[in-house]
């Protein structure tokens, strides 16, 4: 039987009970109605989870050119229409502006805010960039026995901002971010097999071992969510994160961009299965 993560901080009981029983589509609605706005690793297991950067249209093309140029970090499981707030793809009567539990608006490359749902600032300029995210290979993992420390502990992945450049496009440019998940040696070599047949979902590690060899001088201090304990002989894996996006908003400094909140993904109709390469 697979563990159930553990509750985060802040959530009721009542509302954590709905969303670990909850379909895709009633989890969204759940966080639409702004009941639920915390993490959501390990929630509807199979199912794909995204993350997200929405663009004005004059930088479109050129984060999709980043995109394509750097597919590991920025897996694209879908592009809206210019304006459109509603998915075409990856899931139904699903809301760019309010079925992400929470979300970061950025001026210029500066953080100005983190709210509930971005309603109140759509435009109809806007471009919604729908991106994979390692939340999806997570449930297969832990199928096969592999722990998830920060699930364990109720708490975001740990993300950190490396020194790994990514290939450049246009105006967009910027370092990666890795999401780092502790793994008894043993595990490894298995977890490598089974997110690196998932590559619409970041797909294997970029590294394994020794973090300063990535520019990770302290474990314990993520720049993007939550430290989580790392046990005796454990060898920390690196994978490519969907929150380099805002890495690259904060160093190209667009006008405005939207993001998920680290760790706070929509949740897809899509079955990871199919993103199996």
């Amino acid at each position: 039987m697979t563990p159930q993560p553990t509750k985060p901080t802040g959530v009721s009981e009542e509302v954590w009970t709905q969303m670990l029983e909850a379909t895709p589509a009633k989890a969204r609605h759940i966080i639409r109605e702004g009941r639920y706005n915390a993490p959501t690793s390990g929630l509807c297991p199979g199912f794909a989870q995204a993350n997200l950067i929405v663009l004005p249209k004059e930088q479109a093309y050129d984060f999709l050119l980043f995109a394509q140029r750097n597919p590991k970090p920025c897996p694209l499981l879908e592009v809206t229409d210019v304006g459109q707030r509603m998915t075409q793809l990856c899931a139904t009567n699903c809301d760019i502006a309010t079925d992400f539990p929470r979300y970061r608006i950025y001026e210029e490359g500066k953080l100005v805010a983190e709210v509930d749902n971005v309603a109140d600032y759509w435009r109809d300029d806007l471009v919604s960039f729908v991106i994979g995210c390692s939340f999806s290979f997570e449930s297969e993992l832990v199928e096969a026995g592999i722990e998830m420390r920060h699930n364990t502990q109720g708490r975001n992945v740990s993300m950190y901002l490396t020194d790994v450049e990514c290939i450049p496009a246009g105006s967009m440019s910027g370092k990666m971010v890795m999401s780092m998940r502790p793994l008894p040696p043993d595990q490894v070599i298995k977890a490598v097999q089974i997110s690196g047949a998932i590559p619409k979902v970041h797909g294997a590690p970029m590294h394994i071992g020794d973090p300063a060899a990535i520019g990770i001088s302290d474990l314990s201090q993520p720049d993007f969510g939550d430290p989580v304990d790392i046990y005796p002989g454990e060898v920390p894996v690196f994978w490519a994160c969907g929150v380099t996006p805002q890495s690259v908003v904060m160093n190209s400094k667009p006008p405005f961009a939207i993001t998920h909140a680290p760790g706070c993904m929509l949740i897809t109709d899509t079955k990871n299965v199919d993103l199996k390469g």
